[in-house]
């Protein structure tokens, strides 16, 4: 294997045997070559994929494609059954933090057995003990058995300890941070920092939007295969397509499993957080005892001058003011702010994010902060839509807090245009030349001309009632035609004439007739 390789599967395969009873299991052991007692279920089918060092590997799928138990034979802790996987460099896994320690044991001898675990010697981890320690903040505790652990302590410890080795490879399964708070985020920036350092990570997540803003390269699974392989921005709406067709659709595919809710393909699958909404305004205000992290104060979206929860909207008339203030107790970690669009289905419709726009979102000397987005002559047609709002990391992956929706708007549109927005568009008329220049000197591409839509609209008088016609005759002359003097006038004619409308109002007609030729119109 070359040695710019991290990670190597060739034609790997993962089979689990399945018993129906455990009596099964034991007539296998005895009589392996006569009669098979279990059901074969395929979690791996023939995966092949390299990752170089220091790339970024995002894995994506719905439950049960296959990811984790992919993740867990690139730890070790699987073994495939047909197929080889190579690794080149140390691991250390996020995957389910504190799996290997023992609860009777302290803090302290859980950190020597896991180093011990990952094949670090003593020496090593009595370097790191007390980086590890305080990175926890477990040190009062340390010398007590893990079992007295509140769950936060026990999982900071785990997640310490397993990014404190210094791995060449970092395996991270579904959360990108652990814990709340102030551990959130240095948990957060510590996987970072071993990224922008050059550490091969293999990332496995829900989270679409942190998937194609970490990784270099994507893999889809789903079923135990892969369905696609490459960059991010395609792998990614490929497979959001994929989920909006399932979820729209209601549909179950080919192994019967139901189709993913809207609310289930959320960036994060972050709740809502607790922000209220205020009944007269119309505005999301946070409860003022929450503690002082970065979070989402209040937000109020505006159309025509007024604030509220349900809004009606012009398509293509109406501004959409989105206020956002939060709270961001860290000047030098400023937030970057997000609003989003949806669709009453679920399907994200649209989103903005400061980062992706370049704007920096600024925060007074006690945290605070305000920004507005504002989305000119809204090109959405009729439905109705929702906007969230979300408050992130400035890189635009880490979230702090979100509240969706905050509003719904209620849109309505001029004309019958179908689809879900009015993208900018004007139609232009090519007049190309009847021949070719025999000289060669004037060459005409062809001239691109505006066409203005005409007030008239003409059609035969097949298409016309006759009705019709007798009493624009009528309004013309002042005084009736019959019906048969009508027929023997035009309609027996080899040109049976032309009506104009103006709008749906028939204004005019003309024709070749027996007797005259002529033109009947009312203007």
């Amino acid at each position: 294997m070359c040695s710019d390789v991290a990670i190597a599967a060739d034609h790997l395969r993962k089979v689990y045997q399945l018993y129906t009873r455990p009596v099964d299991r034991l007539k296998q052991i005895f009589t392996p070559s006569r009669s098979r007692y279990y059901d074969e279920f395929v979690a791996i089918d023939d995966l092949s994929f390299q990752v170089m060092k220091g790339e970024v590997l995002g894995i994506v799928g719905r439950n049960g494609a296959g990811k984790s138990t992919l993740l867990q034979l690139v730890c070790g802790t699987l073994k495939p059954t047909s197929g080889r996987l190579v690794i080149n460099g140390r691991i250390a896994a996020l995957l389910e933090l504190g799996a290997g320690f023992n609860p009777e044991f302290t803090g302290r001898e859980n950190v020597y057995l896991s180093g011990a675990l990952m094949g670090m010697a003593r020496r090593d981890v009595d370097a790191l003990l007390d980086e590890i320690i305080d990175f926890a903040g477990v040190r009062p505790f340390i010398d007590q058995p893990v079992k007295c652990y509140s769950s936060g302590m026990y999982v900071r410890l785990a997640f310490s300890v397993a990014t404190s080795v210094d791995p060449d490879i970092l395996i991270i399964d579904e959360a990108l941070s652990v814990g709340d708070g102030d551990f959130a985020r240095s948990s957060f920036d510590r996987i970072m920092k071993m990224r922008d350092s050059g550490k091969t990570i293999l990332f496995c997540s829900h989270a679409l939007y942190q998937v194609e803003s970490l990784c270099s390269h994507v893999i889809w699974m789903e079923s135990g295969k892969v369905m696609e392989v490459g960059r991010p921005e395609s792998v990614v709406t490929n497979y959001q397509s994929f989920l909006d067709r399932l979820s729209l659709g209601g549909i179950t595919d080919e192994f019967g499993q139901a189709a993913l809710r809207p609310e289930d393909s959320t960036p994060g699958g972050a709740s809502a957080i607790s922000a209220h909404p205020d009944s007269e305004t119309g505005a999301a205000t946070m409860a003022e005892t929450a503690p002082a992290v970065t979070r989402i104060l209040t937000t109020r979206v505006t159309v025509g001058g007024t604030t509220g929860k349900t809004l009606p909207v012009r398509s293509g008339k109406n501004d959409v003011h989105v206020e956002v203030e939060y709270l961001a107790p860290e000047p030098e970690n400023r937030p970057g702010v997000a609003v989003v669009v949806h669709a009453a289905s679920g399907q994200l419709i649209s989103s903005c994010g400061t980062w992706n726009d370049g704007y920096c979102p600024e925060v007074d000397a006690r945290g605070y902060g305000r920004v507005t987005l504002i989305l000119d002559r809204l090109p959405l047609l009729k439905g109705r839509y929702n906007i969230g709002v979300l408050l992130f990391c400035a890189r635009g992956v880490f979230l702090h807090d979100e509240a969706d929706p905050v509003a719904t708007l209620e849109v309505s549109q001029d004309g019958v245009a179908r689809g879900v927005v009015d993208l900018p568009h004007r139609w232009t008329r090519t007049d190309v030349d009847s021949g070719p220049d025999p000289a060669g000197k004037h060459e005409h591409p062809g001239a691109a001309t505006a066409i203005t839509p005409s007030r008239w609209r003409v059609e035969t008088v097949a298409a016309t009632q006759e009705s019709a016609l007798l009493d624009l005759f009528a309004s013309c002359f002042g005084h009736n035609m019959s019906p048969a003097t009508w027929c023997w006038k035009y309609q027996l004619t080899r040109e049976p004439g032309s009506a104009v409308y103006e709008g749906d109002r028939l204004v005019a007609f003309a024709a070749v007739c027996r007797v005259w030729r002529g033109c009947v119109v009312e203007w």
